[in-house]
């Protein structure tokens, strides 16, 4: 099934997502180069390959509201940040590869490992991404769900906690975050936070 969806890589495009087992890392890297004009998304993790379809607009809109959103903040508070957006992590010697929706340094630009990585959901199920980034050993992950955001942070032992705040940006309401982010209008949630934020300084 494998070799026949990286000789048809279009027949991706018919369902969402896609989960393939005992697949190679060099099989990977082949599916990887034949889907590279579809928009496609892969997620490895110790032979299950993930292929998600091009992102729509019910995944776009809310990562870039997100994105705004922290971005907003850092700026606000003067806390410097490079955006490494969705560039993708893990090598062979990982057994692991994901593509984060947005990824940042905090701080001190980082070229190896984002400090925080951001993951919209919109479909359920598919690879465990936190034992992806716990492998590429990302300090911070936070998934965003229908409106909701979940926080986890790396621990020494490898784990991630789930957290009701951020370690990296503590003065950062997450909550506040996630009720804008579920705001009809991008542009007067953003207008709204800012104003909070100042109220706040």
């Amino acid at each position: 099934m494998t070799a026949q969806l990286i000789q048809t890589p279009s027949a991706l495009l018919n369902a969402n997502p896609i989960v393939l087992y005992n697949v190679t890392w060099e099989q990977l890297e082949q599916m990887d180069a034949a889907l590279i004009d579809t928009g496609a998304r892969l997620t490895y993790l110790d032979g299950m390959l993930e292929i998600m379809a091009p992102l729509s607009e019910a995944h776009e809109e809310p990562k870039s509201t997100v994105r705004s959103l922290v971005e907003v903040f850092c700026r606000e508070r003067d806390i410097r940040f490079y955006i490494h957006g969705s560039q993708t992590r893990g090598k062979k010697k990982d057994g692991a590869r994901a593509e984060p929706d947005e990824s940042y340094s905090i701080g001190v630009k980082k070229s190896s490992v984002p400090d925080l990585v951001i993951k919209v959901t919109v479909t359920s199920g598919g690879i465990d991404k936190l034992e992806i980034y716990s492998r590429l050993k990302v300090p911070e992950v936070w998934f965003w769900e229908d409106g909701t955001i979940d926080l986890y942070c790396l621990r020494l032992d490898g784990r991630y906690e789930k957290s009701s705040c951020s370690e990296l940006l503590p003065d950062l309401d997450i909550s506040l975050v996630a009720e804008h982010s579920r705001m009809a209008d991008q542009y007067d949630a953003i207008t709204s936070f800012i104003k909070i934020l100042r109220e706040n300084a």
